[in-house]
């Protein structure tokens, strides 16, 4: 698989984990290489989007462009102007 630029998309409640950036930009393949990523470089907010066992969070929504790509979608491949988005389940009564 071939690298791409993909920009991705921090949610204002996660901000403080990657330094206040409000998006990033990163060369990968695929979703699951851009948690990797992020990992590498802002190890907090990666344990904000994934549990202990490297699996996104049920409470995160993870999109590339408008499609959720949890589980399986990880693998998906990605293309150059790709966004990926993270969403916190919002709540509240």
């Amino acid at each position: 698989m071939t690298r791409s630029s993909v920009t991705i998309r921090i949610p204002t409640q996660l901000r403080d984990c990657c330094a206040g950036a409000s998006k990033l930009v990163l060369d990968a393949a695929t979703p699951r290489e851009v948690l990797e990523q992020l990992g590498q470089r802002h190890p907090e907010l990666l344990r904000s989007i994934c549990d202990e066992t490297g699996s996104v969070r049920r409470h995160i929504g993870l999109f590339v462009n408008s499609d959720l790509v949890q589980g399986r979608g990880l693998d998906k491949e990605l293309s150059p102007g790709d966004v990926v988005s993270i969403f916190p389940a919002v709540s509240g009564g």
